[in-house]
């Protein structure tokens, strides 16, 4: 028999988006349920399951009082970054509502280093005018941040099952009624007005990533399978400075980009500037043109990686010792004051098609960070947005999570909660068996050729074909169903590359180099297996016309 239990919101993820929307949906008097693949907060030194985690940089905030900056400063610089894509109606609301939740972050317990007057001591990256990013512990925001919401979580009414993986959203004549999950002990349901998906992202398409292992594309998977709309998959994210590993896959190092905005200069193996006559701003250039400057650097010296020449940096261990932490970890050191370097998969701009309330266009369902596609970050992400964004979208979805509050459960609402019932068993039966799966590290492989920096007709085209021809697999295992999920998201990524015949932002295809005057997003929803172009004007949440699909 399957555990069967009730709640107001579920919420797949516990990264800063999905704590964040648990936290505040529980003081506002809903019952919440978080799932996560591994533990909102890992202290055994193992690594851990968020990619807040690992996010060194800051978060990019704009302190009201502040002369030197302005929400409508911080929107320029988002917007020159996304490339065209970035919608401003969307986004203001965003940055404006950046300080108040970084203040309630602060009273859950975030301790944010402070200068001599006791203000928030402030760095600058690539692509922002000013100095207006906030750190903790030197490079350790991340971690900070996860720490005190996973802190701020267990003290709240909130219920947290680790060591969950979420596997389908359950939909009630149309509208989504709840989720079904699987751990040691089986498969379960969790009946919920809201559901939430604030997976992160899939760096795990590509043999190696600054994300930890569990990002595997689950949530782009799971709101395709329940019907919700998809955009701008084909704009991920490739962070300029990874540390460079010879041979290593999976989770590398992230050399934050503050190394490069206190004082760090990129030099190829001869010691030339790398962004020299590149960009006006250099160095801290938005990152899709930084790393294809990196990118450009090995392949006219032949060596796999640049150096990043930290000579300048006093105290460097000190203010960065999450990567000194994580260079010594990796086997190397810091003599000499140059790190390797090399672009890394780190970041998806686009993701599951959301309003200002998270809301998708399947009734019931939400979507909150990384997975989630607002029309902040566009073609490019602006440095140290996405923990803005996670914290205010976060708050914002929990408001909506209590309106839906009122609504009907579905079906079989009278199972008192924390009851297990055959009826449970029996949704859960009806779950898929077996989904395609493609061989993970011949997927990864393939991604991080075809699908990576540089991408053409001739390379997507092979993969597509390769990937819908996957063979089915039996879901006996989580390391299955992320296969699976792999697969799908890898496909959806595809199809999006395929359809951009320009080169725009962190999507450049060799065979359209240009950038065309028009700038379009565009949006897929899953429709027999295959995927359908659906025409962005009529693109409401909650309000999905068939007559969209373009056929």
């Amino acid at each position: 028999m399957s555990e069967e239990f009730r709640a107001d919101l579920v919420v797949v993820g516990a990264g800063v988006a999905g704590l964040t929307a648990a936290l505040v949906a529980a003081r506002r008097g809903l019952s919440v349920a978080v799932l996560t693949k591994g533990k909102a907060w890992e202290n055994s030194g193992h690594e851990q399951s968020t990619a807040t985690f690992y996010a060194q940089g800051g978060i990019a905030v704009v302190e009201p009082d502040n002369p030197e900056d302005s929400v409508a400063l911080h929107l320029a610089d988002t917007l020159a970054a996304g490339a065209g894509l970035t919608d401003a109606e969307s986004s203001e609301p965003i940055l404006a509502d950046g300080f108040d939740a970084v203040t309630q972050l602060v009273d859950w317990g975030a301790q944010f280093d402070l200068d001599a007057d006791g203000r928030f001591r402030r760095t600058r990256e690539g692509g922002h005018s000013v100095r207006r990013i906030i750190h903790a512990g030197g490079d350790a925001t991340g971690a900070r941040v996860q720490q005190a919401l996973a802190t701020a979580v267990a003290k709240a009414p909130v219920r947290v099952l680790h060591h969950a993986c979420a596997t389908q959203v359950l939909i009630d004549d149309g509208r989504a009624v709840g989720l079904e999950y699987a751990d040691d002990s089986g498969r379960h349901i969790v009946r919920a007005r809201a559901v939430l998906i604030a997976t992160g992202g899939l760096g795990h398409l590509y043999s190696a990533t600054t994300n930890p292992s569990g990002s595997t594309g689950d949530g782009i998977a799971l709101a395709l399978r329940a019907g919700a709309c998809v955009a701008d998959l084909e704009f991920v994210q490739f962070h300029p400075t990874m540390l460079y590993v010879p041979g290593a896959r999976g989770r590398r190092t992230l050399v934050s980009e503050a190394v490069r905005g206190e004082g760090g200069v990129l030099v190829d193996v001869n010691g030339d500037s790398v962004t020299a006559g590149v960009h006006p701003m250099g160095d801290l250039a938005p990152r899709d043109v930084v790393a294809r400057a990196v990118t450009a650097a090995m392949a006219r010296t032949g060596q796999p990686h640049v150096w990043l020449d930290i000579s300048a940096i006093d105290n460097f261990e000190e203010r960065f010792p999450t990567v000194t932490a994580g260079v010594r970890a990796s086997g190397l050191d810091l003599t000499g004051n140059r790190l390797p370097v090399v672009p890394g998969a780190h970041y998806l701009c686009g993701g599951v098609v959301v309003d200002g309330g998270g809301r998708t266009n399947v009734p019931g369902l939400l979507a909150a960070g990384e997975v989630a596609r607002t029309g902040l970050h566009g073609a490019n992400r602006l440095a140290s947005n996405s923990l803005l964004e996670g914290l205010v979208m976060g708050r914002a979805v929990a408001r909506t999570a209590e309106e839906l509050g009122a609504g009907e459960l579905g079906a079989g609402d009278s199972t008192a909660e924390g009851s297990t019932t055959d009826q449970g068993a029996t949704w859960a039966a009806a779950s898929p068996a077996e989904l395609p799966a493609y061989d993970r590290t011949a997927l990864q492989d393939a991604m991080s050729s075809s699908v990576a920096l540089d991408r053409s007709a001739e390379g997507l085209d092979r993969l597509a074909q390769l990937l819908e021809a996957a063979p089915m697999r039996k879901l006996d295992s989580v390391a299955d169903a992320e296969d699976a999920n792999l697969t799908l998201t890898a496909r959806a990524v595809i199809a999006a590359a395929r359809i951009r015949e320009e080169s725009r932002g962190c999507h450049y295809r060799a065979d359209f180099p240009e950038t065309s005057t028009v700038a379009e997003s565009y949006m897929f929803v899953l429709a027999d297996q295959a995927f359908v172009e659906v025409d962005a004007d009529v693109i409401r949440a909650g309000h999905f016309a068939p007559d969209s699909l373009r056929k």
